[in-house]
Protein backbone atom coordinates (compact mmCIF):
# COMPACT_ATOMS: atom_id res chain seq x y z
CA UNK A 1 0.00 0.00 0.00
CA UNK A 2 1.63 3.47 -1.04
CA UNK A 3 2.47 5.47 2.15
CA UNK A 4 0.82 8.67 1.06
CA UNK A 5 -1.68 9.75 3.02
CA UNK A 6 -5.15 10.67 2.11
CA UNK A 7 -6.08 14.41 2.85
CA UNK A 8 -8.12 15.24 5.87
CA UNK A 9 -11.94 14.61 5.42
CA UNK A 10 -11.22 12.43 2.15
CA UNK A 11 -10.90 8.61 2.02
CA UNK A 12 -8.81 6.96 -0.11
CA UNK A 13 -10.00 3.99 -2.21
CA UNK A 14 -8.98 0.60 -1.66
CA UNK A 15 -8.19 -1.77 -4.45
CA UNK A 16 -7.32 -5.09 -4.82
CA UNK A 17 -3.95 -4.53 -5.69
CA UNK A 18 -3.57 -2.88 -1.99
CA UNK A 19 -5.33 -6.80 -0.26
CA UNK A 20 -2.72 -8.17 -2.88
CA UNK A 21 0.07 -6.16 -0.98
CA UNK A 22 -0.90 -6.52 2.29
CA UNK A 23 -1.73 -10.51 1.97
CA UNK A 24 1.84 -10.63 1.01
CA UNK A 25 2.77 -9.41 3.61
CA UNK A 26 1.08 -11.21 6.34
CA UNK A 27 2.25 -13.93 4.31
CA UNK A 28 -1.65 -15.07 3.17
CA UNK A 29 -2.72 -16.36 0.23
CA UNK A 30 -6.27 -14.34 -0.99
CA UNK A 31 -7.83 -15.75 -4.89
CA UNK A 32 -10.14 -13.05 -7.00
CA UNK A 33 -13.16 -13.69 -4.83
CA UNK A 34 -11.69 -12.80 -1.47
CA UNK A 35 -9.75 -10.22 -2.36
CA UNK A 36 -12.86 -8.41 -3.77
CA UNK A 37 -14.61 -9.22 -0.49
CA UNK A 38 -11.71 -7.77 1.75
CA UNK A 39 -11.03 -5.04 -0.84
CA UNK A 40 -15.14 -3.98 0.27
CA UNK A 41 -14.49 -4.08 3.75
CA UNK A 42 -11.28 -2.36 4.26
CA UNK A 43 -13.36 0.27 2.47
CA UNK A 44 -16.31 -0.06 4.91
CA UNK A 45 -13.88 0.41 7.78
CA UNK A 46 -11.91 3.69 6.06
CA UNK A 47 -15.36 4.88 5.34
CA UNK A 48 -16.73 4.77 9.15
CA UNK A 49 -13.56 5.96 10.23
CA UNK A 50 -14.47 9.21 8.08
CA UNK A 51 -17.45 8.83 9.64
CA UNK A 52 -16.14 8.98 13.38
CA UNK A 53 -13.63 11.81 12.12
CA UNK A 54 -16.37 13.70 11.30
CA UNK A 55 -18.07 13.66 14.95
CA UNK A 56 -17.77 16.95 17.22
CA UNK A 57 -15.61 16.09 20.31
CA UNK A 58 -14.63 19.43 21.90
CA UNK A 59 -15.57 19.52 25.53
CA UNK A 60 -15.93 15.86 25.86
CA UNK A 61 -13.85 14.55 28.85
CA UNK A 62 -11.70 11.29 27.61
CA UNK A 63 -13.88 8.10 29.26
CA UNK A 64 -10.61 5.89 30.04
CA UNK A 65 -6.88 6.56 30.29
CA UNK A 66 -4.67 4.23 31.80
CA UNK A 67 -2.59 6.75 32.07
CA UNK A 68 -5.06 8.67 34.66
CA UNK A 69 -6.28 5.77 36.79
CA UNK A 70 -4.33 3.85 39.97
CA UNK A 71 -3.79 0.03 39.09
CA UNK A 72 -5.76 -2.59 41.03
CA UNK A 73 -3.39 -4.59 42.44
CA UNK A 74 -3.74 -7.14 44.88
CA UNK A 75 -1.58 -9.12 47.08
CA UNK A 76 0.21 -12.02 46.03
CA UNK A 77 -0.53 -14.47 48.80
CA UNK A 78 -0.31 -18.20 48.22
CA UNK A 79 -3.13 -20.44 47.81
CA UNK A 80 -4.22 -23.69 46.91
CA UNK A 81 -6.71 -23.81 45.36
CA UNK A 82 -6.81 -27.63 43.67
CA UNK A 83 -5.45 -30.83 44.93
CA UNK A 84 -3.16 -32.76 43.22
CA UNK A 85 -5.78 -35.10 42.06
CA UNK A 86 -8.00 -32.69 40.45
CA UNK A 87 -5.15 -30.97 38.13
CA UNK A 88 -4.29 -34.60 37.30
CA UNK A 89 -7.52 -35.80 36.61
CA UNK A 90 -7.16 -33.39 33.29
CA UNK A 91 -4.16 -34.88 32.15
CA UNK A 92 -4.60 -36.90 29.04
CA UNK A 93 -1.59 -39.34 30.58
CA UNK A 94 -0.22 -39.91 34.17
CA UNK A 95 2.63 -41.41 35.86
CA UNK A 96 2.39 -41.71 39.75
CA UNK A 97 1.25 -38.37 40.69
CA UNK A 98 2.77 -36.15 37.46
CA UNK A 99 2.02 -35.82 34.19
CA UNK A 100 3.47 -37.52 31.47
CA UNK A 101 4.54 -35.46 28.10
CA UNK A 102 6.38 -36.69 25.22
CA UNK A 103 9.99 -36.26 25.12
CA UNK A 104 11.24 -33.58 23.82
CA UNK A 105 15.27 -34.10 21.95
Amino acid sequence: MPTDAAPSGASRTITQDDVARMANLARLSLDDKERELFAGQFQDILGYMDVLGKVDTQGVEPLYSPALHKEQGRQDEPARLRSRDEVLANAPQQDDGSFVVPRIV
